[in-house]
């Protein structure tokens, strides 16, 4: 099957094309063909080896992930005996970032458990660009607790797939929305129907004085003493990804400024597919449509990585694995 193999860290244009073997299920697995997949931030860290700490986990000087990529839509192929939840035909989606990665290729081998079956309103390129940012908004918002009519809320990087996703998760609560990001992408985020919309380039949020009932950041790039200072009292600020050193900073200090402010700030560690039949929920329901680029080509990848690093794009850029 052809597959793009990650055999040492760098940039991604050293990142292979080439040919893998065909996987096979084992106990409790099941092969799916993949007919869609997404680039991700787990791509964009893992492929480079960098932050460093992702070196702890997956090799320090040579990766063990073979075939990177971590959300998927596709089709079950085969099944192991021991498989009771799907057959073949059946059409799923899932993130692989709690497994062996691999989303890109042809084919994957997935446990039963991580798997969830797509919803049947939605195209495979829609459905792969869902699992790992639309969790990453729910798994906030748990931690956040009752969302209220009439609160503030900020996502920062507010026109990539979380914030494109967050938008239409939060906006049926009655919320005011603020997002941040590029210029570029400004009109995108009031298309959305984001309430207020920042260039980052031009306005730093942290010190305009406004204060939020929550934050959601995929950015991570300012002091958790800003942050806190972006906060209502009671407020809850949820960090998905950024900069490393921010983010070892708010899990250190952010006990510490809620024992004396009152305030949360948290590092969420995402459990993947945990809450899936939500987005599932939502999707069915057309609550929750993702902005996709693409489709862009299989042998696209490399670049397509390059290009999400450098946060040019627009919700989520997706690709057809069979063109």
């Amino acid at each position: 099957m052809k597959a793009i193999l990650l055999n040492e860290y760098g940039p991604p244009k050293t990142l292979e094309i080439g040919e893998a073997a065909k996987p096979v299920p084992k106990d409790g697995e099941v092969l799916v063909k993949i007919h869609s997949t997404a680039i991700n931030d787990w791509d964009w860290g893992i492929v480079r080896g960098n932050p460093f700490i992702i070196r702890m986990f997956f090799g320090l000087w040579k990766p063990k992930v073979r075939i990177p990529g971590i959300e998927i839509s596709g089709t079950v192929e085969e099944v192991d005996d021991n498989v009771s939840s799907f057959t073949v035909g059946v059409e799923v989606y899932c993130d692989l970032s709690d497994n062996v990665f691999g989303g890109f290729a042809e084919y994957v081998c997935i446990p039963e458990k991580s798997l969830y079956q797509k919803p049947a309103n939605i195209s495979h390129l829609e459905a792969s660009a869902l699992p790992h940012a639309g969790l990453l908004v729910l798994q906030s918002l748990d931690i956040k607790g009752e969302v209220k009519p009439g609160q503030r809320v900020l996502i920062n990087g507010a026109g990539g797939g979380v914030g494109t996703l967050g938008v239409q998760i939060l906006k049926p609560y009655g919320v005011t929305m603020t997002g941040v990001d590029s210029g570029e992408k400004l009109e995108l985020m009031k298309s959305m129907g984001y309430d207020h919309v920042m260039d980052y380039k031009k306005t730093d949020f942290t010190t305009t004085g406004e204060k939020y009932d929550f934050i959601l950041d995929t950015k991570s790039n300012r002091s958790v003493f800003k942050y806190a200072r972006s906060l209502k009292k009671g407020g809850t600020y949820v960090t998905v990804g950024g900069v490393m050193y921010r983010i070892f900073q708010i899990a250190l200090l952010g006990w510490l400024i809620k024992l004396f402010t009152g305030k949360k700030l948290s590092v969420l560690g995402l459990q993947p597919n945990q809450g899936l039949e939500r987005i599932s929920e939502l999707a069915e329901k057309g609550q929750l449509k993702p902005v996709i680029e693409g489709p862009y080509a299989f042998d696209e990848i490399p670049e397509l990585i390059q290009y999400f690093g450098e946060a040019r794009h627009k919700g989520k850029v997706v690709v057809d694995i069979e063109t």
